[in-house]
Formats: C-alpha cells, structure tokens, sequence
C-alpha cells in the first residue's frame, strides 16, 4: 500500500511520532525540529510530514494534496531550501508574513526550513517571534543536523524528532525498488554513501560519480611527500571547483536572463542603473551558491577519506565489522599493512581538522594543503 512515509527509510520511531501527530489533534504542535546526520532523510521525513498533514487520509501518497506536497507545488507548503552558507534574515521575513496568513486551499499552512543550522542570529531572532506567537493552523518544521546546531532560543520553543541513519540493507532496496538500480551496484553504492540516500542514488546511477569517489580514494595511497601533498591537494580542489561549477553554471545563466526578460532588458548593452543593482544582487546571490556548492564537494571527499582511513583502522585492530569500501579492499590493507594505528587516527585527525577550517572559511586550497601534508607517511 503506498504511503508518503514509503521514502523514509529505517525511520521507524521518527515516522511513527510524526504520525501520531497527525492522526492525534492533541500530540500536535506549531513548531517541530528534525535532526540526524547527513543522509538520514531530515528533509524526505519533512516533506512527507507536510503531506501527511495536508491529506485527508492522513498521508495516503497519491491523492492530490500528497502528490503537490512531495512534487514542492502545494500552494500552502513552503520549503526554504538555502544554497548560501547562511540562511539571511531577508529569506526569513517574507515567511514570518507567510506564516500569519490562513492556509489558501490545504488544511495547513507549512512551513519548512532547511538547513535550519545555517540561521545567524538576526535570521534566527527574526524567526522566533513567529515561532513565540504561532497562527492558526501554521505549522513550523526545521530540519538540522543536531539540536546544538540549532539556536537555543528556537530548539526551546520546538518539538525534537531525532532521525538516526538508515541501515545499508534498507537504503540499498529502496534503490531497487525505486530507481531500478542492480541489487549489487545498490549495496555498494548505499555501503560506499554510508547510507546517505541522496549521495547513494548519485554513486548508483552515474559512473563518473563513482569514478570521482575512486580517485578522492586513490590519494591515500599516492602521497608520498610533500610535493605529492601539494599536487594532490590542487587537483582536489580543482575537481571541486568544476564540480561546482558545472553543477551551478546553467542555473546562474537562466537566472540571469529571467531577470533581464522580466526587466525587459533581454539583449541590451547597456542597463539602467536600478537594473544593474538587481543584477549585482543575484551575482551576489550565485556567488555565494557557488561557494556553498565547492565546500559541500570537498566535505564529501574528505568524508569519503574518513571513510577510507575507518578501513584502515578497522583492519589494523582486527575488529569484526564489514568495511565500507569493500570494492578498495586491497588498498585498504596495503595502508593498514605500511602504517600503525596511531598513524591512522593522526590522518583521520587531519582530515577532520580540514573539514572544521572549511567550516570556518578558511582557504579552502590552504585547508586542503595542510591536511595533504600531514597524510603523507611520516619516518
């Protein structure tokens, strides 16, 4: 039987609160927070909330209200989706006016928000008073990594599900199931993500993806000194930088000419000057996407790195439990085999250092330089 919940997976306890406040007036509230890692499913569970709320049948997954809700057309569900490293405060005011008004067709009037960790204080100040004093049949929903991600003030005033990452097997089957994917390539795909849906369905159905990840891998093996750290360093981030840009350049340029076709100034060489402030904006805009789109690819292969140096540390203590990269098992114990324990928690340090300077705008090539350096073998 179909169901908004079918594409949350292994979030049996999550599903079953959030549906307990669907079907039970008085276990509902105006403001939750869903948290879990990367991967577990925070916006998938919200969306499917949403729909859940608005269907008459209490999420029944085909009916109109479902179908708009997970397709993001539903007049009265909103997601904020941010692309920026942070969600600003002139994003969060035209929802607190939003939120006050009365649902137009559905039984709700939705509210998501997305990496709700990236609301600064003014952006997180300007929401809490919509929170403080709900609307009638407005219903909040933040999704965040952690409740400590989230500012104090809005974690107090909202309902915590916490979502846990999903098991292999499960994610591995609802690529089979869903997308058609061979069972094989699914379980080394789901295993390779670390049960991270989004990123699983990427290494299942592109090749390059997959490519990409190998040779994030391949750099444990080819550091050697110094000179290898910076090389392979560079090249991370070059491969970064395409990444983001192939994966923002079309967009920016759709944009861009919306914006000149609504202004009626499509192929003009010359722009008044209050249409050359909006286009400064939106360059603004994409700029800071594009930035938010190149830490996102070189966090991921420095996860893909822990992930690696986890193999290594798991070989080396003899502990009973399945590599995440099978497929490199064989580089897995050649570095297991030329190093010691000690030396693999210090790389998994660096890496975790790296991943922290990025974090804090650090020079991503300096971040990146730093923790290269201190994977090369050391004596």
């Amino acid at each position: 039987m179909t169901s908004v919940w079918d594409d949350v997976v292994g979030q049996e306890p999550a599903v079953e609160a959030l549906r307990t406040a669907v079907e039970d007036p008085s276990a509902m509230t105006h403001a939750w927070l869903l948290t879990g890692p990367p991967g577990s499913g925070r916006s998938n569970a919200a969306r499917a909330f949403a729909a859940a709320l608005q269907c008459t049948r209490q999420g029944c997954g085909v009916c109109h209200d479902c179908t708009t809700t997970l397709g993001g057309t539903h007049p009265d569900v909103t997601v904020v989706a941010t692309e920026g490293v942070v969600i600003r405060a002139d994003t969060v005011r035209p929802l607190v006016e939003l939120a006050q008004r009365s649902p137009s067709q559905g039984r709700w009037r939705v509210i998501i928000v997305e990496d709700a960790d990236r609301l600064n204080d003014t952006s997180g100040n300007a929401l809490l008073k919509a929170i403080e004093e709900p609307a009638y049949r407005t219903v909040w929903v933040l999704c965040a990594p952690s409740p400590q991600d989230v500012l104090v003030t809005l974690r107090s005033r909202s309902r915590s599900v916490a979502l846990r990452v999903p098991p292999v097997d499960a994610v591995a089957a609802l690529l089979v199931s869903r997308d058609g994917i061979d069972p094989a390539v699914a379980e080394i795909a789901a295993r390779a993500a670390q049960s991270h849906v989004g990123i699983a369905r990427r290494l299942a159905r592109d090749p390059e993806a997959r490519a990409r990840r190998s040779a994030v891998l391949g750099i444990a093996a080819g550091i050697r000194g110094v000179g290898d750290a910076v090389l392979a360093a560079g090249e991370l981030v070059e491969t970064a930088q395409a990444d983001a840009k192939a994966a923002t350049e079309q967009r920016d340029a759709e944009e861009k000419n919306a914006l000149l076709r609504t202004m009626g100034a499509e192929g003009a060489t010359t722009l008044p000057p209050a249409l050359r402030s909006q286009l400064r904006q939106l360059e603004e805009e994409q700029k800071r996407r594009a930035t938010r789109a190149q830490r996102d690819v070189l966090d991921r292969a420095m996860v893909d790195l822990l992930s690696l140096y986890r193999d290594v540390l798991v070989v080396q203590l003899g502990a009973g439990v399945e590599l995440v990269n099978l497929e490199h098992e064989g580089a897995v114990r050649a570095l297991a085999g030329s190093s010691t324990p000690e030396q693999t928690l210090r790389r998994m340090d660096a890496v975790g250092q790296a991943r922290t300077r990025l974090a804090g705008n650090v020079a991503p090539l300096l971040a990146v330089e730093a923790m290269a350096v201190a994977l090369r073998p050391q004596g």
